[in-house]
């Protein structure tokens, strides 16, 4: 399934207006990220996808719809997925975003 044009304009409005922010396709999905570390994104499997911290992960993962992202058969600490029916109204969308947005505002830009 390819990734939800729906939940990427949600995520876009959202994210409308942060600085630094690039928008990319990738993987089949599309992301954002700010100063080059991805933020947040509409996932290829259509649920979205969140940044956090290696810290904040453990607890992350506990909360309902989420799921630690599978990379190369390991769960990629950091990554969340979280599924589209969870973050179907706007107030648990905007919390999951801005969870991703600060933690990538919260790392020095790329370089």
């Amino acid at each position: 399934m390819p990734y939800s044009p729906e939940l990427a304009a949600r995520i876009r409005a959202r994210m409308a207006g942060t600085p630094g922010l690039e928008e990319r396709k990738m993987f089949g999905g599309i992301g954002w990220s700010i100063g080059g570390h991805i933020a947040t994104g509409a996932h290829s499997d259509g649920r979205l996808m969140v940044r956090c911290s290696a810290a904040d992960f453990p607890g992350f993962i506990t909360e309902p719809g989420a799921a630690g992202m599978v990379h190369g058969g390991r769960i990629a600490t950091g990554w969340v997925l979280i599924e589209a029916t969870q973050v179907a109204e706007d107030t648990e969308l905007h919390r999951c975003v801005d969870r991703g947005r600060a933690y990538a505002g919260s790392l020095p830009p790329k370089g």
